[in-house]
């Protein structure tokens, strides 16, 4: 009899947890083209004032304003961060090959916020630290319910959502992209930080990961 046809590679999401908390995007096919970071969120609280005027449920943190950011260091020892603040949206066919899309200001639109990594340049890349900042709104993450989705143009997506936050954290570490021979590894850090006093959340990343940035103050 003929010989069966090869089955095909069956792609399916990765999901992410503590206790298998990394993923090779190569393994999974995701080795060029362009990689999205999506973060996505709801407040999980969200009925709990009444809204006299309209008779319905008010949403609470209508007015949040998460800040989807990003640490790179790439292979020629160059690093810095990518963020809305101070208008570093970075650039996908130039260093750091990664760009943030733009900037929901409200969470009204569903998809989020969203930033692209180019991972033609993924021989460029040393490690990349996906992080998220509130910027105002809310003093911390509490009562966020909030997914993390890594979609690969080539290559099935990897997702994993944060735990409750349990502290007044204003900053999150997400994920963490590091370039081991080649192979780009996603690691799920989920990692709530709490800034000392007087320090800035992206300097407070920054001091957690080892990044060693020269950081000046910026405005939005």
């Amino acid at each position: 009899p003929p010989a069966a046809p090869p089955e095909p590679v069956r792609l399916t999401k990765v999901t992410l947890t503590k206790a298998a908390p990394s993923v090779s995007l190569t393994k999974q096919g995701g080795t060029s083209g362009a990689l999205h970071v999506n973060l996505n969120w709801q407040v999980r609280k969200q009925f709990s004032g009444w809204s006299s005027k309209f008779g319905r449920p008010a949403a609470m943190h209508s007015d949040l304003d998460l800040d989807l950011c990003a640490l790179y260091e790439l292979t020629d020892g160059s690093k810095g961060v990518v963020q809305a603040l101070g208008n570093a949206f970075g650039a996908l066919h130039q260093p750091p090959y990664i760009h943030l899309d733009g900037d929901d200001r409200t969470g009204a639109v569903s998809t989020g916020e969203n930033l692209t990594v180019n991972l033609d340049h993924k021989n460029d890349f040393r490690r990349i630290l996906v992080f998220v900042t509130i910027y105002e709104g809310a003093r911390s993450f509490a009562d966020l319910n909030a997914t993390v989705t890594l979609r690969p143009q080539h290559g099935a997506p990897v997702d994993f959502s944060l735990d409750e936050c349990t502290v007044p954290s204003p900053v999150c570490a997400l994920a963490l992209i590091t370039n081991t021979g080649g192979d780009l590894v996603v690691q799920r850090e989920a990692r709530y930080l709490v800034p000392e006093r007087g320090v800035s959340p992206q300097r407070t990343v920054d001091y957690a990961y080892g990044w060693g940035m020269n950081w000046t103050p910026g405005r939005k």
